[in-house]
């Protein structure tokens, strides 16, 4: 992973301008995928010193049509909640699928409406159960001056990934847990196999 550099930093309003963010783009990247970090300087008075960051990879089917096969859709908008409030980034990571893509996604979630869960499809398809690198999120961080995080995560990889690479992390905040009918044997299986934490009830 190349070194990198800031190249823009643009303010855009969400959510029909009561968030105000800083998008920030990034020189150095090599990889084509076009990574962005998106700031809020936070609106509490008792926000933290140390920013809060959550590492999201792009999920076109959960974060933009809302679908209900997976929780990614409600953990952006969390992060974003959460990130607003007490200031921090959202980490915008363009590896859809796990890293495998979307038309892999695709063919993978075939695969689990026939029975198999979500590593089985991955394995069946011949590719990697999280083919996903974060050592980017953490070449963006340092970018962008940071060396100690709070992580908004499930995922114990993304912690070890960071801390890896140079980052800090001070504390893991846990995201919520965004169970439906559509997507409980996915969280269940991630919880077993990639010990995400992860609690589910009996719904």
């Amino acid at each position: 992973m190349n070194t990198l550099t800031i190249k823009r930093r643009v303010m855009i309003p969400m959510r029909a301008g009561k968030v105000m963010a800083e998008f920030v783009s990034f020189n150095g990247d090599d990889s084509g995928k076009e990574h962005i970090a998106i700031h809020c300087e936070g609106v509490s008075l008792e926000k933290s010193k140390v920013p809060l960051v959550r590492l999201h990879s792009e999920c076109l089917t959960g974060d933009v049509f809302g679908s209900g096969r997976c929780d990614c859709g409600e953990q952006l908008d969390e992060a974003i909640d959460l990130i607003n409030e007490q200031g921090g980034y959202i980490l915008y990571l363009r590896q859809e699928g796990r890293g495998i893509g979307l038309y892999a996604k695709l063919e993978a979630y075939a695969l689990q409406d026939q029975g198999y869960d979500t590593y089985q499809a991955n394995e069946m398809l011949h590719l990697p159960d999280d083919g996903r690198d974060f050592s980017v999120a953490a070449e963006m961080l340092k970018a962008l001056g940071l060396g100690n995080v709070r992580l908004l995560t499930n995922n114990p990889d993304k912690a070890e990934q960071l801390i890896n690479n140079g980052i800090t992390v001070d504390d893991i905040v846990p995201t919520g847990v965004h169970v439906n009918k559509h997507n409980r044997q996915y969280l269940e299986t991630k919880a077993k196999r990639k010990q995400h934490t992860i609690i589910l009830g009996d719904g």
